[in-house]
């Protein structure tokens, strides 16, 4: 009896052995397995990433250049808002050959997110032509995704002087007048349109409770803080503006960018592109950052058909159009 149960008390072992473990560690090395927190950004390193982005075009380094944009990003300038392919094949045109900054603005989103704001003077070609000494305000979010820092959202508008003040428009007579505000939430659209439902409404109170303590705006005239911004809302009218051509893009799940064009008195003649962050800040949806003021580019005619393309027949064609080559 002795002999059996030391016998069976053998296979048990055994058995308890070959058994694979329950307490195995889990396999780091899975996909699944969570991306590491980003490194600390600080304002020197976020502003040495975005002359990184402008050191490569004005090397030509165009594959560096593409390497520093996230798969979504989008550049609004004032020929249009572009996707990635678009922003690598519109710096080809652009040969800078010197490039003075200033007026550096940082400003975090999350531990995973920042914006930069800055005033760019820039002297070079662009399609082969020397242009005129010019100066723009640029700005860039940057987000961390695949253990590296990349770019994925920049906007730019002409340096301007700044407006020069008016007197605040004049708020409804009585604040009962005044719709209920909707809460902001992660649609960043909708809370844009609402935005712009308090400028038209004069309800410059509620406008100023959409935004978040810190917020950040660019305009061609400079760079405002919420208070200054809530005081330049005031001295225009924008009962008139009309708002088109929404586009978004998702920055992480606690911010979103959405940009779009306005029209109407007070604005460029062909209208403006805006843009603005939404984020996610304690619990609460509130506009962080706007750039506005890029003014959209007229688009150019296209030159008339030669007398060889022409539909009608070459007999047909004038003198003078024999004579002279069709011009823009």
């Amino acid at each position: 009896m002795k002999k059996i149960f030391l016998f069976v008390s053998a296979l048990i072992f055994a058995a308890a052995c070959a058994a694979p473990p329950t307490n195995k560690a889990p396999d780091t090395n899975l996909n699944s397995a969570p991306e590491p927190a980003p490194p600390a950004i600080t304002e020197a390193d976020a502003i040495a990433k975005e002359k990184a982005i402008w050191d490569a075009i004005k090397n030509k380094d165009y594959d560096a250049f593409a390497a520093l944009l996230t798969s979504d990003q989008l550049e609004v300038l004032d020929d249009g808002v572009h996707d990635k392919a678009a922003s690598v094949e519109g710096v080809k045109q652009f040969e800078p050959s010197e490039l003075t900054f200033s007026d550096w603005k940082f400003l975090p989103i999350e531990k995973d997110a920042f914006i930069v704001a800055y005033t760019v003077a820039m002297k070079g070609k662009f399609q082969g032509k020397e242009f005129p000494p010019s100066s723009s305000r640029g700005s860039s979010a940057w987000v961390y995704r695949d253990k590296k820092w990349v770019a994925i959202y920049h906007q730019e508008c002409p340096v301007k002087p700044a407006p020069t003040a008016g007197s605040p428009a004049k708020p409804p007579a009585s604040p009962a007048e005044q719709p209920v505000v909707p809460t902001p939430g992660a649609d960043a659209t909708a809370n844009e349109k609402t935005v712009w439902d308090l400028l038209k409404s004069k309800n410059y109170d509620a406008f100023a409770s959409m935004l978040a303590s810190d917020q950040l705006e660019v305009e061609p005239g400079g760079f405002y803080d919420k208070a200054a911004t809530v005081k330049a809302v005031s001295m225009f009218d924008a009962s008139k503006a009309e708002l088109s051509d929404w586009q978004t893009v998702k920055i992480n799940d606690k911010a979103a960018l959405v940009t779009y064009t306005v029209k109407g008195t007070g604005f460029a003649p062909e209208g403006e592109r805006h843009s603005t962050i939404w984020a996610n800040r304690d619990g609460k949806w509130a506009a962080l950052f706007h750039h506005g003021g890029t003014p959209v580019r007229k688009p150019t005619a296209p030159p008339p058909p030669s007398p060889a393309s022409s539909p009608v027949p070459k007999a047909a064609a004038s003198p003078a159009a024999k004579a002279s080559p069709a011009t823009p």
